[in-house]
């Protein structure tokens, strides 16, 4: 008996369904990276950048202890704590400079998943791991170092909203592994 090939028993493999899948992952993935190199990169200029927004909230002549609300008074502490902390230390900015430079090496590793998405599967659940972390980080140091509750939800947050796209990029994965994507090496044997 001589079988015909259906397209709609075999679309799963269908190469605009492997492209589809494979454009969702990258625009995923692709806003996942930028947004840690740009997480990285205001992390270079962080006195500059209170002082910007201090400055647009209206607040740049206040001193702390005058502060309207809770919120004024944390930026107003902080902004005074950089200024005073680099005018005294300089090099203690070193520090946030390599926090910058942490960041953008971490986006640098989702490199390998946005070439090729099954083969490096694993970084996206170092990701996935990392940013489990990051709550516990920030409500067991938070209050060590004087960081008010509020700020450290919105630190949690990054955890939580980081994990979204990385869960959405898994399960895009799964699909293109399914669908037979990169289950050989792309050669030009093989690509007709």
């Amino acid at each position: 008996m001589n079988e015909v090939s259906s397209p709609t028993l075999h679309s799963s493999n269908s190469p605009s369904l492997q492209s589809s899948l494979l454009l969702r992952y990258r625009l995923v993935l692709g806003f996942f990276i930028l947004a840690l190199v740009v997480s990285g990169l205001t992390a270079f200029p962080l006195r500059w950048e209170l002082e910007t927004l201090v400055g647009w909230l209206g607040w740049s002549q206040l001193a702390p202890a005058s502060a309207p609300n809770g919120l004024a008074f944390w930026l107003l502490s902080v902004r005074d704590g950089l200024q005073e902390t680099y005018a005294k230390f300089p090099w203690f900015a070193y520090g946030t400079d390599w926090l910058a430079f942490a960041h953008l090496t971490i986006a640098v590793f989702f490199i390998g998943p946005f070439v090729r998405p099954v083969r490096n599967v694993w970084v996206l659940w170092a990701g996935l791991i990392a940013c489990a972390l990051v709550p516990l980080l920030a409500l067991a140091c938070g209050p060590l170092r004087g960081i008010p509750f509020y700020w450290r939800l919105g630190d949690c947050a990054f955890g939580v909203f980081g994990a979204l796209p990385l869960l959405y990029g898994l399960k895009l994965t799964r699909a293109m592994e399914a669908a037979g994507s990169e289950t050989r090496p792309t050669t030009a044997k093989n690509r007709t």
